[in-house]
Parts: C-alpha cells; structure tokens; sequence
C-alpha cells in the first residue's frame, strides 16, 4: 500500500500542485516568522550583552531632576566609587532627547528614538561605546559628536555646524566626530549626540549631577563583591539602586524575548488563518482525487485491501505531499526572514548585525504543520473512499451524500450558526464586559456559516443564473448550472475565499467606522488652525508658548497644559488654558456658567464629573495644588464633556503659581486668515525653525489621530493577503479537476457545437460565480461582526456611528470577479484544447 501511494502521488502531480502550493505558503509563513523573530531576538540580546560586556556595575538614580538639592548622582560620589579597591574606573551618565536638523532644517531620525547623551572617556580618552570613525568626541560644550548614519542623512562632515534642538530653543554646534555605535537609539531609527559632560549636565539635569553610573571592575575583583561596597556609597532613601552588569543583560534579554514573543503570537495568528484557509483547499483535493479514482480503490477492495489500508493509503498520499510541501516551504521561510530583516532596514529601523538563526524547533515545527496539517485536511476523504463498495465502485456508480447525512449536515450548520449569531448580539448589546462573548459567537458563527454554505449555494447561485443565461447564453446557462451540481464542493472552495474576506470586511467596517469617529471628533472640538507638539511626544518648553503669542498672524494662542488637582479629596486631570484664547481654539459647549469666569480665576468642570462629585456653578471647593499647597476654587462653568480637554479646566495663571515647570503636551494656535503657507511659515520661524517641534494643520491633526488607523488596517490587509493568495490557488485547484473530471462531458459539449471560445466562457463564468458566491458570504459576515465590534468599542469612542464603506465592498466583490477570470486562465484553456474525440471515449 505504500508502493501503491507513492505510485499516485506521482502520477497525480499535477493535481496535487495547488494543494503543495498551499500548505508551502502556510508553512513559510510560520518558519519565516519563527526564523525572524529568533534571528531579531538573538542580534538584540548579542547587541543588549555587548553593552554591558565591560561594566560590573550599574547605579541609576530615581531622584526627581527638578530637585535643586538631589536631582541625580553627584560627581563626588562618583569620584568615591571610582576609588574603590575593587573598580577600574566608574564613569557617569546624563542623557536626553536630541534633535539634529538636516540641512532643510527637518527633523534626522523619528523623534521618539532621537537621544543626547554625554561623552564620557575613561582614562585612555576613549568612551568604549563609540568608534569614531572621523575626529573625536566632544571637548568643549559647544561641540557634539553624531552617528555616522545621522551624519550621512543630514550630509554632515567634521566642522560643520550642525543644528541640535533640545527641549528648548535650538542651538548651533560644531562637529566634532562621527561615530559608529551599537545603542538601542540608533538601531530603532532614532539619532545619537554626543555632549561634553558639563553641557549635556546643563541641557538634562543640573551642573555636577549624572542619572547613571557605570562602573568598571579591577582585575580580580568579583561583580558581587563591588556590588556591595558601591551600595554602602549611595544614599540611603532607595533614591539609586546599584546592580550588576550581569543582572541588567539577563533583564534586558528578558524583556527582548517578552517584544519578540508578542510579535511572534501576532504574526502566528496570520499564519494560522492562512492554513486554516488552506484546508479547505487540500480537502477538496483528496475529495475530488478520490471521487475520480473509484474504481481504482474499489479493485484494492475487490483483491483483498481492506478499509483500514485504503485508508492509509490516502493518508500516506497525504504525508508525503505534507512533507514535500514542507520542505519547499520552509526553504521559502528562510527568505521570508531574510526579506522581512531587509523590510525593517528600509523603514529606517536599523537591526543589529547577526547570524540567521534556525532553531530545531523551527525545523520541527515547519514540517509537524505541513505534514498535520495535510493529513488533517485529507482524513474525512480517506474515511470516505474506504466506505466506497466494491460493486458501486465496480460499476461507476459514485457515491453521492444521503438525505440523511445532508439533513444532519444543515441542521449542526443551522444550530452553530443561530447559537453563534445569538452570542454576536448579546455581546455586542453588553458593550465592552461582552467581547468575549462576542469573540465566541463569532467562531461558532463563521464554523456554522461554513457548514451551510453547500446549503446556501443553491439558492444564492439560482438568483444570478437568470442573468448568466440572459448575458451569456448557453456558457452562462451551463456555468449555473455547474456551479450547484456538486454543492459540498462549491461550498468547500467559496468558503476559503469566504474566510479572508469575512475577516477584511470585518476589519474594514471597523476601521473605517472608528476612523469616521476619530476624523469627527478631531474637526468638531479643535477650531484652532494649527497644533503645535513635540517630535518625540514630549513637552514643550515655556518658551515655545511665548514665541508663539509673538508670532505675525497669530490671534489667538493657548496650551493644553496637563495638571492635577486634589479637588475635594479626589485627584482629577486638569487642563491649564489662557482664558479668551482657549475659547478660540477648542469648541467647549457649556452646559451652564460661562468659560469666561477662568479669567477670574474659577474652573471649569466637565458635566460627567460635576455630576458624580455633586458640584454645580457657584460651589466652592477645596483643593491641594502640586506643591501641596491648599486652597479653596469655584465653579464657574459646567461643560459637555469633550475628548480633547481634561474634566477640570483653569487657568494657566492659577496654576503655574503652584507648578515648578509647566508641562505642556500641545499649543493650539488660531492665525488671521486660517491656515496658510505664509502663516505656517510665520509660526515656525517664530519657534526659531527648531527641527523638534512639529506644526500641524488641521488635516495634519486629522492625520495624526486617524493615520494609525490607517496604518494598521493596511498592515492587516498585507498579512491576511497569504489566506487569500490560498483560497484563489483553491479556485484554480478546483476548477482544474473538475475540467479534468468532467472531459467526456466537455468532449460532448464540443461535438454537439459549443465550440472552444464558448468553453472558456463557461469555465470561466463558472469560476466567477463561486468566487462571488463565496465574497457575499464573507462580505455580509464581515459586516455582520464589524457591526457587532463596534457596538462593543461603543461607549468608549465619542461619536461613534456605524459606518459601511460600500466603496470598499464594492471592490472586495469585483476583486473576487477578477479573481475567478483569473483563477479560471489554465482550467479554461485546458478544457477548450481537449480533443473531442479522446474526450469522448474517457471515463
């Protein structure tokens, strides 16, 4: 028996192709993210272990940076450590964020990643961290030394002036060296400085102080042992913690292999969508293979094999295509790894160098996928070709599905899909405690849907049969017709392509609903025309707001300055605004009271929060400001609540009086005339054209808030293309055999007139509508779960209204026509070359 599968497998290659197709693409997706996730996790702990390669001991200090008397590890204590028996040397750290200008004065790096830090050289005058590539480090405090990637991005050489924004106003400095590194800023597409000690002080703490000490060991003394002498040096109210260089590599390399097991599941997610897809198509296959060798399997009978070995024998047929398919794919999934490596690289995110690394258990686990996955798939028609009688067999009779096994068949299907459709609404009506009763209903309604597929073929395909007759005439008749003339088979084949575009549609629904939502939000509570921020979603400088209350053009000018307030014995985020200005920049609805009593110096209060605290206008209340000063405040407006703004609302004056430095996320700017190029320009050169600041428009607001959503549904749509890359080679698979199954039908068809065009027609229409078939049903389920995830999502996205993008649908549905045409290419041009006559005297 095993001779005999072998034999077909190789004699049927041709028809088993789609079916390795399928399972290789499966299991490149999972060797290639396994391969590199374990490649990217490797080179970050090889680069986390080399930074700490030479360091015995790390202090960092939780001290607040604003404490004039604390706000780091003073020098002398680092003097102290240093001078330990047991330490080489220790050198401090003081770091930051860092913007370089580009020669067009825009921003080098993505901002988040963009970092300063101090040259520290040892003895030698060498920082071990850096190899400079051109000049030296950093000797004066107006010189700074850059990446070597920065410096080509920006065209820089040593001597130039380059322009560095901190937190504050930009400044000038003069190159002194470039440099290669194998810091984390660099490798997450972000730019390195370099300052002398004393300015990167002054720029991130205060004169004299560091955040982090790194400390050098002595030839034969021990990590532990000058652990504990530098623990008797640091203060002793837990303001710094000293740990060894050891601890903080394993830690690290914790945390790294946490980032890539997240990846990991997520990309593991896709792939298995992608095979589960993929079984509908091998199943097919074997159904069809074993239907067209019936006779052959009832002579293994008929000679004494018994059912359990004709069995067998189609599950070997499937191990063996499994194992081929495996193999294929996983020499694909090292590509994959290879091309998605060189994929970060274009995106700026630059990856430590590394071997490709390929663990045995990606090997096993490649070719454990490929080959279950392939038996699993081809089970239920081994079962059945064993239950296939001798005699039936003998005399061409095939087997067709009883009355019975159609009515249990409907039935489990009508039941999961109702149990699943009922679970879909009641989690969708319970909001977000529903979701994973959502999340339930969705699985038992996709599994039931594709149960009763077979079932809703029939009537579904008979509404268009009435136009394929009357557009094409007899092609289209005869596509109608075979399309419903084996209905498992057309359900199994339209239900791959019913599972990708449940899936797309569902998302799209839900992304673009939550996109409308955000894209509203933004345009009905921002009135200012620009926004100012950070880069790197830090804050903005006191500065920043009084150049900007400078600017030409500029009428009104107001920060979303972010506070709290102990408010009547509960703590509440409060919003510091410039009263008469903010009203010009953000649309506040008042419920009661008037905004313009902040200029008195009373607040405002969102309406939820006035309710649930019992405050209306003209009630006092205590609070206890940042410098836990007390007070009393009055309520001088209750306002809707409004997403952009913090339930409490005060005046900036009333509470930088309590605030050491104001922290303020964004400054909202309204200029004479809108927004314009001239007024644009006019607010960046007002903010001294600093490369760290961002000046947005309002469609770049809208962009900010909606663009992630944006990002992320193309990100899905890429990874859920393999599952439907899968269920077209399941089209194709199904058409090609049922143009191979049916050429005695195709010959008759020939030799009674239908000539070669119209053969094309037909198959080809025949493809259109099971893939159209299958795109309804998943379009219409998709919407179904959009609808119902966005019921779930409700309370927690303001303004949230069902959105149905029928663009979008209307091109997954010609998409799913185009596909059919293209699908039907080589089953078409197959069945118009057959000979009539050989196709006549086939069985």
């Amino acid at each position: 028996m095993f001779r005999t599968a072998l034999r077909n497998v190789l004699a049927h290659k041709a028809r088993l192709l789609m079916t390795v197709l399928a399972v290789m693409l499966g299991v490149a997706f999972v060797s290639g993210t396994l391969v590199f996730t374990d490649t990217l996790g490797n080179a970050f702990r090889n680069q986390s272990a080399k930074s700490y390669d030479n360091v015995a001991v790390a202090v960092t200090s939780y001290a607040d940076g604003d404490d004039k008397q604390n706000p780091g590890i003073s020098e002398k204590t680092v003097d102290r450590i240093a001078a330990l028996d047991g330490a080489a040397d220790a050198s401090g750290r003081v770091s930051g964020f860092a913007g370089v200008a580009d020669r067009d004065g825009k921003l080098i790096g993505n901002g988040w990643a963009n970092t300063g830090v101090n040259f520290a050289p040892g003895k030698d005058g060498k920082d071990e961290r850096y190899d400079f590539t051109e000049g030296s480090g950093p000797t004066r405090s107006g010189q700074i030394a850059l990446d070597e990637d920065s410096a080509a991005k920006g065209g820089y050489k040593v001597g130039d002036p380059v322009r560095v924004s901190t937190n504050g106003p930009v400044k000038e400095y003069r190159l002194a060296g470039i440099f290669t590194t194998e810091d984390g800023a660099v490798s997450a597409g972000g730019s390195l400085v370099l300052f002398e000690t004393s300015a990167a002080q002054k720029l991130y703490l205060q004169p004299g102080f560091f955040s982090e000490v790194t400390v050098m060991a002595a030839p034969g003394a021990s990590d532990t042992g000058l652990l504990d002498e530098v623990e008797q040096l640091l203060p002793s109210d837990g303001t710094a913690e000293a740990r060894t260089g050891a601890e903080l590599a394993d830690e690290q390399a914790k945390q790294i292999e946490n980032g890539m097991a997240n990846m990991n599941q997520g990309m593991l997610a896709f792939a298995a969508i992608a095979l589960f897809v993929g079984i509908f198509l091998i199943s097919n296959t074997f159904t069809m293979l074993v239907a067209q060798r019936t006779k052959e399997l009832a002579l293994l009978r008929a000679v004494g094999a018994s059912r359990r070995q004709v069995t067998r024998s189609v599950l070997i047929e499937a191990t063996v295509v499994g194992a081929i398919a495996a193999a294929v794919g996983f020499v694909l999934g090292l590509a994959l790894a290879v091309g998605l490596r060189s994929l970060m690289g274009s995106f700026d995110m630059k990856i430590p160098d590394g071997p490709l690394i390929v663990a045995p258990t990606t090997l096993l686990a490649a070719f454990a996928v490929g080959v279950l996955i392939t038996v699993l798939a081809a089970w239920l028609p081994a079962r059945r070709a064993a239950k296939i009688p001798p005699v039936a067999a003998m005399s061409s009779v095939h087997a067709v599905a009883s009355t019975k096994s159609l009515v249990v068949r409907n039935s489990i299907g009508a039941f999961f899909t109702l149990l699943g459709a009922a679970g879909i609404v009641a989690g969708a009506a319970a909001g977000s405690d529903g979701r994973m009763m959502l999340g339930a209903g969705a699985f038992l309604a996709l599994v039931g849907v594709i149960v009763l597929i077979p079932l809703l073929s029939r009537p579904v395909i008979a509404l268009v049969r009435p136009l394929l007759l009357g557009l094409f005439g007899v092609s289209g008749k005869l596509a109608g017709q075979n399309a419903v003339r084996n209905p498992r088979r057309t359900g199994a084949t339209a239900s791959a392509l019913a599972i990708g575009l449940t899936l797309v549609t569902g998302l799209s629904v839900l992304g673009v609903t939550v996109g409308r939502a955000v894209d509203k939000m933004t345009t009905d509570n921002i009135k200012a025309d620009y926004m100012i921020t950070m880069a790197n979603g830090t804050d903005l400088d006191q500065s920043a707001l009084t150049a900007l209350q400078k600017a030409p053009g500029a009428t009104a000018v107001s920060p979303q300055q972010a506070s709290w307030l102990d408010l009547d014995g509960g703590g509440l985020s409060t919003s510091g605004v410039i009263p008469g200005d903010f009203e010009e920049v953000i649309a506040l609805e008042t419920v009661s009271g008037s905004l313009d009593t902040l200029a008195d110096g009373r607040i405002a209060v969102a309406e939820k929060t006035a309710e649930s605290r019992g405050w209306k206008v003209g009630d006092t209340v205590k609070v206890t400001f940042d410098d836990e000063k007390k007070g009393e405040l009055t309520v001088g407006a209750v306002f809707t609540d409004n997403e952009f703004v913090s339930p409490v609302v005060a005046s900036t004056e009333v509470l930088n009086a309590h605030e050491n430095k104001p922290y303020i996320p964004q400054i909202f700017v309204k200029t004479a005339g809108g927004a314009s190029e001239k007024n644009e320009q006019a607010l960046v050169d007002a903010l001294g054209a600093n490369p760290a600041i961002s000046v947005m428009n309002r469609q770049d607001i809208r962009d900010e808030f909606g663009g992630m959503i944006n990002m992320m549904l193309n990100i899905l749509y890429g990874l859920l293309a393999m599952a439907l890359v899968i269920a077209v080679l399941g089209v194709v698979n199904t058409l090609a055999m049922s143009v191979f199954e049916r050429q005695q039908e195709i010959g008759m068809l020939r030799a009674i007139g239908l000539d070669r065009r119209r053969v094309k027609r037909m198959i080809r229409l025949e493809a259109v509508v099971i893939s159209v078939f299958g795109a309804l049903v998943g379009v219409g389920l998709g919407s179904f779960l959009g609808w119902a995830v966005g019921q779930s999502l409700k309370s927690s996205i303001p303004g949230y209204s069902l959105v149905i993008p029928w663009d979008r649908i209307g091109l997954f549905l010609l998409l799913a026509a185009l596909v059919g045409v293209l699908a039907a290419l080589w089953p078409a041009r197959s069945a118009a070359r057959l000979n009539v006559l050989t196709a006549i005297k086939s069985e």
